[in-house]
């Protein structure tokens, strides 16, 4: 991975360049100005937090884009609201974007900021009992107001009452000084002060020495055709970098050097979970050598897949964005049963409307990829915040026998690969398949290696194409329902190939042959089989680290990954002793869990719901698990979790 830092352009002709190890940092010396001293730090977390109109979103995106080509590990995690506009300037209304970076490999967006950025008081309130002791804190006051701050309950301003003395406070007049270094483009008051986002960010990339020319660039390009609020925007972030430079209150700027020994040799570019599920998409559709057919109804935080995915035509992707979540489906299952790979996203609510036609996908033994970024519920619940509870749905949310296998990423970058291995398994099994996300791996971001072509498996299945049945009385017929010996899978037939017309629908099917069957016995054996085919699909084993013989695991699914890895570290950086494994496939279960599972004396599950997966492996195996839950929202945090399995440790 390669790396440059630069400054923006049009700065002084006196500018000069500091060296930093291996790593040149830019300069801007303004008139008597001194150059500044540069510490190099391991890592680093930063919070912005603002209004859900100060583009906290962006800042954060555009941060993250230029640490990601710095070439440091990071991850991210933004924090919206539900409402499309929240009320300006009140706790509800407060948006963030987190960013953890650092000089080597990391798994969490970090517990604790070491910078806020709070773009008004209720970005302040909102974020200020995460923030620790000596941390940075920088706040725009000109929105410490007498007005804002009584919106959420300052009687005092907080920058004079002393409540912040425990912190280093940095009081910043954003908005003024944004207006100011925009006079020259004759803006009015509000549009100027829209771009004072981006004089934060200049602000930030120059305390932490981030490349500048990709966001100068993406500004450019996003407003192309308004060249001149373009302009001003990059006017705004140069005036920040320029700030920082020049004012007397930021005497220091930080150095975190790439993560150059934390990845193997590759070209990385920095993914989102709902965009790694996108581009798995595609590849499963081009390494399956089948066009991708995705029915899809918008809804948070999934919709992202179908936008991304709308682009992609030249792959062989077609996108029907439909009027419900019932349509979307159905028009999903229909194209698989024309030969697509059918696939259909949603979120728990969705998954909801959607389980009958899901029912039929199992009766009708047809690949289908159902992919559930899972949200915060029931019902409506809180659409922008993550959540595992739809765990038990997916497992057993229909009616009579109708088993599904589920898969679960475990962290943004390995949504590409979770994508690959659900198409694989719908395409090898002819079912439909479950793809468990959530909106932590969604929205969030990590580095990712982008693969070569010919690592991606060979997911190419071939269709009927003539009769394979012979009756007794020598005559050659097509039964749809005969089943690979291996794999327990139906052929797969596509409409209009002559000769292997056959009845589908939901009612019981006759084995064999596919036609209407109401006989007992042929039910019996059909529920058992369509089981059989499930429970007989090949996973690898359940992989486990354990360095030291422990008698405690600690055992995770989907994103509880990179949280309960860290807290591991933590643990056995004290010296500690304990295991750690994490299931991707929760159904089937790795043929060897029950094995590993024995052979700790405490297992421990944390999941972010009441207990799903601990309730089956009670179920399945007869273990005692034990559960640390929580269901606020919001992930785990790595130091939460140390201290509950060290006290597991102990117990």
């Amino acid at each position: 991975m390669t790396s440059q830092v630069s400054s923006p352009a049009g700065k002084s002709d006196e500018a000069s360049e500091a060296v930093v190890g291996e790593q040149r940092a830019p300069h801007v010396v303004g008139a008597g100005a001194a150059e500044k001293e540069i510490r190099r730090l391991d890592r680093v977390i930063i919070r912005f937090a603002g209004d859900s109109g100060d583009g906290m979103q962006l800042t954060g995106d555009r941060f993250t884009s230029e640490t990601a080509s710095f070439g440091n590990d990071l991850s991210t995690l933004p924090n919206f609201p539900a409402e499309i506009r929240a009320p300006a300037g009140t706790l509800p209304g407060v948006s963030s974007f987190q960013l953890h970076f650092a000089d080597h490999d990391i798994l969490t967006p970090g517990d604790a900021p070491n910078v806020l950025v709070a773009m008004n008081p209720a970005a302040l309130k909102a974020n200020i009992a995460d923030v620790p002791r000596g941390a940075d804190i920088i706040v725009n006051t000109d929105e410490f107001t007498k007005r804002p701050m009584a919106k959420v309950g300052y009687a005092e301003s907080p920058l004079e009452d002393g409540s912040l003395e425990a912190y280093n406070v940095h009081p910043v007049p954003l908005t003024t000084l944004t207006i100011e270094a925009l006079k020259e483009f004759g803006l009015s008051r509000k549009e100027a002060e829209r771009s004072k986002n981006m004089f934060a960010l200049g602000l930030l990339s120059w305390m932490y020495n981030r490349p500048t020319e990709g966001t100068e660039s993406f500004l450019r390009s996003k407003f192309a055709k308004k060249p001149d609020i373009a302009e001003a925007n990059v006017a705004a972030f140069r005036a920040g970098w320029n700030f920082g430079e020049t004012t007397e209150d930021f005497a220091v700027s930080y150095e975190v050097a790439p993560a150059s020994q934390a990845f193997p040799t590759g070209t990385y570019r920095n993914i989102s979970g709902n965009l790694a599920l996108s581009y798995g998409l595609i590849a499963a559709g081009r390494q399956a050598d089948l066009p991708v057919y995705l029915g899809s109804y918008p809804i948070t935080p999934a919709s992202d897949i179908l936008h991304e995915l709308s682009k992609h035509k030249n792959f062989g992707v077609r996108t029907f964005q439909a009027e419900d979540e019932i349509a979307g489906i159905g028009a999903a299952l229909g194209a698989a049963f024309g030969g697509s790979l059918g696939v259909t996203t949603t979120s728990g609510p969705g998954v909801a409307l959607k389980s009958e036609t899901i029912g039929l996908a199992v009766s009708l033994e047809l690949p289908l990829l159902i992919i559930d970024i899972q949200r915060g519920g029931p019902s409506t619940g809180l659409p922008t915040k993550t959540e595992q509870a739809d765990l038990l749905q997916a497992m057993y949310g229909r009616n009579g026998e109708a088993p599904v296998p589920i898969v679960a990423p475990r962290t943004p970058a390995d949504c590409f690969d979770a994508a690959l291995d659900a198409a694989r398994i719908a395409l090898t099994y002819r079912t439909p398949v479950f793809l468990l996300s959530d909106g932590y791996l969604a929205n969030g971001s990590e580095p990712w290696r982008i693969p070569e072509t010919d690592s991606l498996p060979d997911l190419r299945t071939r269709f009927a194409t003539g009769p394979n049945h012979e009756l007794a009385d020598g005559t050659e017929v097509f039964w749809p329902y005969k089943r690979d010996p291996e794999t327990l899978a139906r052929p797969w037939a596509v409409p209009g190939t002559p000769g292997l017309e056959h009845r589908i629908g939901g009612i019981e099917k006759q084995d064999g042959t596919g036609n209407i069957s109401y006989d007992p016995a042929n039910h019996d054996f059909m529920v058992r089989t369509r089981q059989a085919k499930i429970a007989g699909i090949r996973v690898p084993d359940l992989e486990v680290d354990d360095p030291a013989g422990a008698t405690t695991l600690v055992l995770g699914w989907g994103s509880t990954y990179g949280p309960i890895t860290a807290a591991v570290r933590r643990l056995r950086a004290a010296g500690e002793v304990i295991a750690q494994a994490h299931l991707r496939h929760l159904n089937p279960f790795p043929r060897n869990l029950g094995e590993v599972l024995r052979r700790y004396d405490k297992v421990v599950v944390p999941e972010m719901n009441l207990g799903q997966l601990a309730l089956l492996l009670r179920a399945e195996y007869l273990v005692d698990a034990q559960s640390f839950n929580q269901v606020n929202g919001m992930p785990f945090k790595a130091e939460q979790l140390a201290t509950a399995l060290k006290e597991a440790i102990g117990a």
